[in-house]
C-alpha cells in the first residue's frame, strides 16, 4: 500500500542503490494482506515482500541488510564498526520502538477496544510514541548528521527516518522540537531516490481508502 512505511523504507534503499524493482500494491485497509494468497507469499501477512534471486524476503529491516550485502555500493554503512552501530541504533529505534506502535493493525486493535480510528484517543497515542523516538533520535542526529541522519550521505538511518518523519503528518506531530530531524527531511526531500519513493509517488497513491 502507497501509506505503509516500511515499504516506503525499500523503495528508498532500493533507489539509492540504483536497483530496479516492479511494484505491486497490497490493500491493507481492504484486508488484502490477510488473504491466501498474499500469505502464501509472506506468511506474517505484512507488508513489506521483496522478490529477487528466487527467494521472498520479508522484514523491511533484513531486506535493507540484504540488500546492503548483496549491492555494497553504494554503501548504506558506514565503514567502521562504531558508526555502523549508530546508524543501526537509529534505524532500530524507528523499526522497533515508534512504527509498530502505530501501525496499522495496532490502531485497528485500539479501535476494537473503542478507540476510534482517526479519533482523538488514537490520534494522543501515536504522538505520545513518536515524539518519545523522536526526541531519542534528535541529539544522535544533531551530533552526527551532517545534511543526512549519519554524515552527509544517505545510510541505513534515512531510509527508516525519512518514512517515519512524513508519517508523522498523519498524527500532526508538531516537528518544531526535532530541528535536526527536520533538516534531514529537508535535504531528502530534494534527492532524486527519495523523490522516487515518495508514497504520493507511487501507482495506488490515494486510489484505495486510507
Amino acid at each position: 500500500m502507497w501509506r505503509a512505511t516500511a515499504p516506503y523504507r525499500v523503495r528508498i534503499a532500493l533507489s539509492l542503490k540504483g536497483l530496479d524493482y516492479r511494484y505491486r500494491a497490497v490493500n491493507l485497509t481492504g484486508g488484502e494482506q490477510r488473504q491466501e494468497r498474499y500469505r502464501s507469499i509472506n506468511p506474517q501477512g505484512l507488508v513489506p515482500a521483496l522478490e529477487a534471486d528466487g527467494q521472498v524476503l520479508i522484514q523491511s529491516l533484513a531486506i535493507l541488510e540484504w540488500l546492503e550485502e548483496t549491492h555494497p555500493d553504494p554503501p548504506l554503512l558506514p565503514s567502521g564498526a562504531d558508526e555502523r552501530a549508530v546508524v543501526r541504533t537509529m534505524a532500530d529505534i524507528v523499526a522497533c520502538d515508534i512504527h509498530p506502535l502505530n501501525n496499522l493493525r495496532v490502531l485497528q486493535a485500539l479501535a476494537a477496544l473503542g478507540h476510534p480510528v482517526g479519533g482523538a484517543e488514537q490520534k494522543a497515542w501515536a504522538q505520545r510514541w513518536i515524539m518519545d523516538g523522536f526526541a531519542a533520535l534528535e541529539p544522535m542526529v544533531a551530533r552526527h548528521g551532517a545534511g543526512f541522519a549519519f554524515g552527509n550521505q544517505p545510510t541505513l538511518a534515512d531510509c527508516f527516518l525519512i518514512p517515519q518523519v512524513w508519517n508523522s503528518s498523519r498524527f500532526e506531530v508538531n516537528l518544531d522540537p526535532f530541528p535536526a530531524l527536520s533538516a534531514v527531511a529537508a535535504r531528502a526531500a530534494d534527492h532524486p531516490a527519495f523523490v522516487a519513493a515518495h508514497p504520493e509517488r507511487q501507482p495506488d497513491a490515494r486510489l484505495v481508502p486510507s
